[in-house]
């Protein structure tokens, strides 16, 4: 087997708005989140609540969080960070805008685990067919933020 990146290691951030945390201290550790209003993600396949993964000291910790607020989008679950609902674990690229312009305040940036980045496995066969050759030269070229990947 072959394998070609198609992404970077990704980053969770754990992410509430100002609004939010005008009425909230903000957590100072993971455990904390049980006295916050967390909005979960519910796997569409498997209809299993996601845990909001950490690191502490080396060790991956995954948690399971309460709040008022269930969704399978993330699309929602931005919007209802962005609107004070509560508090959201999404990856780090997603929310780095509203992050950067103030929309969103994140939190527990100490405890962010890094999660590897999507690969592409093929046969590593003399004459892979033209489309799935076509899509594994251009996952190939370098783009713009890609260096060291």
């Amino acid at each position: 087997m072959i394998a070609v990146r198609i992404t970077s290691d990704l980053r969770t951030a754990i992410i509430g708005s100002p609004d939010y945390f005008a009425s909230h201290a903000a957590p100072v550790r993971p455990e904390d989140l049980q006295d916050h209003a967390c909005i979960n993600y519910r796997w569409r396949g498997s209809g299993a609540l996601d845990r909001w993964p950490f690191m502490r000291e080396g060790e991956a910790l995954d948690m399971q969080v309460e709040g008022p607020l269930t969704l399978n989008d993330t699309d929602l679950i931005l919007a209802a960070a962005l609107d004070g609902v509560g508090l959201a674990c999404l990856l780090e690229d997603r929310v780095a805008v509203d992050v950067q312009a103030g929309r969103l305040v994140r939190v527990l940036e100490k405890y962010t685990l890094t999660i590897p980045g999507f690969v592409l496995y093929y046969a590593g066969r003399r004459q892979t067919p033209p489309a799935p050759r076509a899509l594994i030269d251009f996952l190939r070229i370098e783009k713009p933020g890609d260096a060291g990947s």
